[in-house]
């Protein structure tokens, strides 16, 4: 079971090159199921993501470098490319930076992952922390990924 809150940030951390950095680049073959592939520095996974958006079934399997490029050049919609710096916070949770890049390059986001619906109702987000888009699902990477871009706003993501 993945639990997790999303924010909007308002200002990036200025110290961000001191914390841990992956390259995480992901496809979604489905967005309803959601069947993800996902590349996480030399690490390959197919995800299966169950409904929900606060709490939902969260199932990954490692794949080969050879089946991820397969199975990517099947996937629909924008593949999504990302950098994900893990910030400690101070109550011992790791806050997952998302930088994007490509056509979502300027999107900035940052989760926090729980064991509990408790601990997650009852989480104080620093302050550097914006809007919580926990429930809004365009956030959700797979609703992302699904983004219809006009020939303008590919234009200018590429600049």
């Amino acid at each position: 079971m993945e639990i997790e809150r999303k924010y909007l940030v308002k200002n990036i951390p200025e110290n961000l090159n001191e914390y841990p950095c992956r390259l995480i680049e992901q496809g979604y073959l489905s967005t309803r199921p959601v069947v993800r592939v996902r590349q996480d520095n030399d690490s390959y996974y197919l995800t299966y993501k169950g409904k929900g958006l606060l709490a939902r079934e969260e199932y990954n399997l490692p794949l080969t470098e050879e089946s991820y490029n397969h199975l990517l050049a099947k996937a629909d919609g924008n593949v999504i490319r990302k950098k994900r710096y893990e910030i400690p916070d101070e109550t011992g949770l790791t806050i997952e930076l998302d930088i994007f890049e490509g056509v979502f390059a300027g999107t900035i986001l940052a989760e926090v992952e729980f064991s509990s619906l408790d601990e997650a109702n009852s989480y104080n987000p620093p302050a550097w922390f914006d809007k919580d888009v926990t429930n809004d699902s365009s956030y959700q990477n797979s609703s992302m990924s699904q983004r219809i871009f006009s020939d303008t706003e590919k234009q200018e993501a590429s600049c």
